[in-house]
């Protein structure tokens, strides 16, 4: 096997090139990943906003689940 010498400029271009190859081929990825970082994120803030250290049954947590998706259709 051949070994070739690139300098780090070069490589930058080709790292470049390959990654904006893949960004037009596959916008799909993108988007995949940039849906599941705001889910991702909006969930964290949900777990925050909801932390206030009390704590309730779960006959109680699944009445007030259920009347929340009731109310929201």
């Amino acid at each position: 096997m051949e070994t070739i010498t690139i300098s780090r400029n070069e490589l930058k271009k080709i790292i470049r090139k390959t990654f904006e190859d893949v960004l037009s081929d596959r916008k799909d990825l993108i988007g995949d990943a940039v849906v599941e970082a705001m889910e991702d994120i909006g969930l964290a803030r949900a777990m925050e906003e909801g932390r206030t250290g009390e704590y309730i049954g779960v006959e109680k947590f699944k009445k007030k689940l259920d009347t929340r998706i009731k109310r929201s259709k």
